[in-house]
């Protein structure tokens, strides 16, 4: 259903609190919140506008550090009173310099769940390296060995990809498993940087694997 802005339920303060998100892996970037102009800001520019409440005025996420957020989609909830912001970002979201805003864990709870790195998905995994590696590849970062990578052209990155498979091989051959995991991620990474060297997104990848998939459960 299509919500105008007119139907937003902004609390006494004229404020909507809204909830940033990676549109490519979900991952929560941050909690900001709008008013109405910085909402119609943020629709218009497709870039992400907000207010601050400590300084009690509009703020355009990136004018300073150039992380700037491209909006792919604004969500209301069921009560017409927070939203959800899906962007593709363009560097960290926090002003520590961290990819998400939520980068501490609170102590004092007894979680049965374990440990929730350990279970980290592998295809979100992936789908935050792809996206860590879009912005190395934009900013170019002194120092950074994925820049590095980029700034060397794709002869360099396939080189490293040949190296890296080489090296997987290896360690499976030699039956270290923990070498074997190691150098796995390794080619990973490698391959990731090389998607990203010419323009394949991990989508069209995913989709190719559920089209062979249907292919072959249909033999």
């Amino acid at each position: 259903m299509k919500v105008c802005v007119e139907d937003i339920k902004f609390d006494e303060r004229g404020l909507v609190p809204v909830v940033v998100q990676d549109a490519s892996t979900r991952k929560v970037l941050t909690l900001a919140y709008m008013n109405e102009e910085s909402l119609r800001r943020t629709l218009s520019t497709a870039k992400t506008w907000f207010w601050s409440r400590s300084r009690a005025q509009l703020w355009h996420k990136g004018a300073i550090s150039g992380h700037k957020q491209r909006v792919v989609c604004v969500r209301v909830d069921c009560d017409g009173d927070a939203l959800v912001v899906l962007v593709e970002p363009a560097g960290p979201a926090c002003h520590t310099n961290e990819f998400s805003c939520f980068h501490n864990e609170l102590e004092g709870a007894d979680y049965k769940n374990g440990d929730v790195e350990a279970q980290f998905n592998l295809g979100r995994a992936l789908q935050e390296l792809h996206s860590a590696i879009e912005s190395r590849r934009r900013e170019r970062p002194a120092g950074s060995y994925t820049a590095y990578l980029f700034d060397q052209g794709l002869d360099k990155i396939l080189k490293k990809v040949g190296e890296e498979s080489t090296e997987t091989v290896i360690a499976a051959k030699n039956g270290d498993n923990g070498a074997l995991v190691a150098e796995t991620a390794d080619l990973l990474y490698h391959l990731v940087v090389m998607l990203v060297e010419r323009g394949v997104s991990l989508d069209t990848v995913g989709s190719e694997l559920m089209r062979r998939k249907g292919e072959r459960s249909g033999k």
